[in-house]
């Protein structure tokens, strides 16, 4: 009786551990199941690591990629190249985050039926980028690595983010076995991946904070005479520019005085002032976080502190957060958030839709109109604003040192302030040397492409 009493126990207690996970196990699938269909890399919507079904749309409607069946891509050989970055590849070796983060609205799951893309049903994404612009930038970049920017800083919408090098998606070349050096980095998002030495681009945030720290700053002249000595060391400039005002400095891109005018400010100041901007903090959108920057002024010497104001010491910025600062100074001191993905639309039924977010005010709005101004006379002074027929571009130029040997990377930042083109915009040639020989042909071809699609044409 005693052993019947125990084995009775016994099954009592297995079943009540039966059920508990079996309840378990249901709450976890009512919960979660969702969650665990359409997280990343699942086998039921990811083909290697890269999504696997539904549509993906340029902001016309051209298509750009269709894995209703296959993945497919573009008919258009500039397009399919100027878009990999974004749109992946078929081995995965190039990822589209953006496109992925999307998972659950492209392809739509209820715990009955499951995955609607399981019934040949998926969903279609639409991108803020143009074909159209994505080509001419392709095409304006050559043979150059590097990566070309361009969004609305009004909405936030990316109408071009192309990074060289690329390929082919359809025609895959052998990267491995290349001697030359031509694909060198080309997994790689550059447009938010990377960080580079900003060099001269970075003396508008030195400008800034001149305005916002020195109050007689506006009153103040500098003079270059070619060199200029901080004990055993020294800032050089190509040639002597003479006596300059801050805007004078800042159209003749003068490391002599940008180097007295950082050491002013201070080097507390000035690294103040570049965390406010947040120019060395990710951007996040779409699921995409882009790589952080640097600016560290620590226990930095006054010849140190110098080459911060400068742009070639211990900085580095991303891309696509500096193309964001860039707008902030075009909007009065704020931004919009850049973002990729428009909308997703499932059996006609939108899913997902884009919304503009926006930065903080990083700047007050009468130091934003004054580096407008100063950044416009740039254009019309120094770079030529017949490059530019129908639109107000403010710019600056970098041309950013990397040592050695090395060709210096050319950079190009700056912004349209017309009403119907609030596009802002980077430029980054990798070894392309002086900044805005080498981008401002270019940007040209770039921007008169934002300006067609912009104008509907």
């Amino acid at each position: 009786m005693n052993r019947v009493s125990k084995r009775a126990s016994a099954l009592f207690l297995l079943i009540i551990l039966l059920a508990g996970g079996l309840g378990f196990f249901v709450y976890e699938y009512f919960a979660k199941a969702e969650t665990w269909v359409v997280s990343a890399g699942s086998p039921h919507i990811f083909n290697s690591s890269n999504i696997g079904c539904g549509q993906v749309v340029d902001r016309s409607g051209s298509l750009l990629l269709d894995i209703t069946q296959k993945r497919t891509y573009a008919q258009n050989l500039a397009v399919r190249q100027s878009t990999l970055h974004w749109l992946g590849d078929r081995q995965g070796r190039i990822s589209a985050p953006a496109i992925a983060h999307y998972g659950r609205e492209m392809t739509g799951y209820d715990l009955v039926d499951g995955l609607y893309s399981y019934s040949g049903v998926a969903g279609q994404a639409t991108l803020t980028l143009s074909s159209q612009v994505q080509s001419a930038a392709l095409k304006a970049m050559g043979d150059h690595k590097g990566t070309i920017g361009v969004y609305n800083y009004k909405t936030g919408e990316l109408l071009c983010a192309v990074t060289t090098p690329n390929y082919d998606p359809d025609d895959v070349p052998n990267i491995e076995g290349d001697t030359t050096g031509a694909y060198e980095g080309i997994y790689l998002n550059r447009f938010t991946q990377s960080t580079y030495i900003p060099g001269s681009i970075f003396k508008v945030v030195t400008t800034g904070a001149a305005l916002e720290y020195v109050d007689d700053i506006l009153d103040r002249k500098f003079t270059c005479d070619g060199v200029y000595e901080y004990g055993i060391d020294k800032v050089s400039c190509e040639r002597a520019h003479g006596t300059l005002t801050l805007k004078q400095a800042l159209a003749k891109s003068c490391n002599c005085c940008f180097g007295q005018i950082a050491n002013l400010v201070g080097a507390a100041n000035l690294q103040s002032y570049a965390d406010r901007l947040q120019i060395t903090e990710p951007v996040k959108f779409d699921g995409i976080t882009t790589a952080r920057g640097n600016f560290d002024l620590s226990d930095a010497a006054r010849v140190e502190i110098a080459w911060g104001g400068i742009g070639q010491y211990t900085d580095l910025i991303n891309p696509c957060r500096y193309m964001t600062f860039m707008g902030a100074i075009a909007g009065g001191g704020q931004a919009a958030v850049p973002y990729l993905v428009e909308r997703v639309m499932l059996e006609g039924e939108e899913t997902y839709s884009a919304s503009t977010t926006y930065t903080d005010r990083i700047i007050p709005e009468s130091t934003a109109l004054i580096l407008q101004e100063y950044m416009r006379n740039n254009m019309v002074s120094v770079y030529g604003d017949s490059n530019f027929p129908g639109l107000t571009v403010c710019a600056k130029s970098g041309t950013s040192q990397l040592g050695g040997e090395q060709k210096s990377n050319a950079m190009f930042a700056g912004f349209v302030t017309d009403e119907k083109y609030p596009l802002a915009f980077i430029v980054v040639v990798e070894n392309g040397g002086y900044g805005s020989s080498t981008c401002v042909p270019i940007l040209s071809k770039v921007l008169k492409a934002c300006k067609s699609v912009l104008d509907g044409e």
